[in-house]
């Protein structure tokens, strides 16, 4: 039973749920980036290079052979068309995770600004010090 307490109170702590969370939200997030990227980015794009779609550009290093129904070959090809779309998608990504992180940190600065700072606490020799000072003016008088 030990160890099944010890897996509730590591699975029931904040950070991981907030992990587990944040890798649900950043699975959609890429799903949207995806679509974003083949359905509305790339078009267009493709429409100014001459009609290329990217997602279809490859190197075939051997084509398929399909003469033979009982034998086929499927065929063997390099895609750096979906790789370009892939980095197009990790621009993105990345641009949308430092607007983000650019906002938070310009929210957190707000809130540090205005916040009022308290004065450090007066060392404990300071202290002792204007103590003896004060006992010292009191016996001189």
């Amino acid at each position: 039973m030990g160890m099944i307490s010890e897996f509730k109170e590591f699975a029931m702590r904040g950070n991981v749920i907030d992990l587990a969370v944040g890798v649900v939200i950043g699975g959609a997030f890429g799903k949207i980036v995806t679509a974003l990227v083949d359905q509305i980015i790339m078009p267009p794009i493709g429409m100014l290079t001459g009609g290329i779609d990217f997602s279809e550009l490859k190197w075939v290093l051997k084509p398929a052979d399909a003469s033979n129904p009982a034998h086929k070959v499927a065929e063997v090809a390099i895609q750096y068309g979906a790789f370009i779309n892939t980095l197009i998608q990790f621009v993105i990504i990345a641009f949308a995770i430092f607007l983000m992180v650019k906002t938070i940190n310009r929210l957190s600065r707000k809130q540090e600004a205005a916040a009022p700072v308290a004065p450090p606490p007066t060392p404990e020799d300071v202290l002792l010090l204007r103590a003896i000072r004060d006992s010292l003016t009191k016996g001189s008088e």
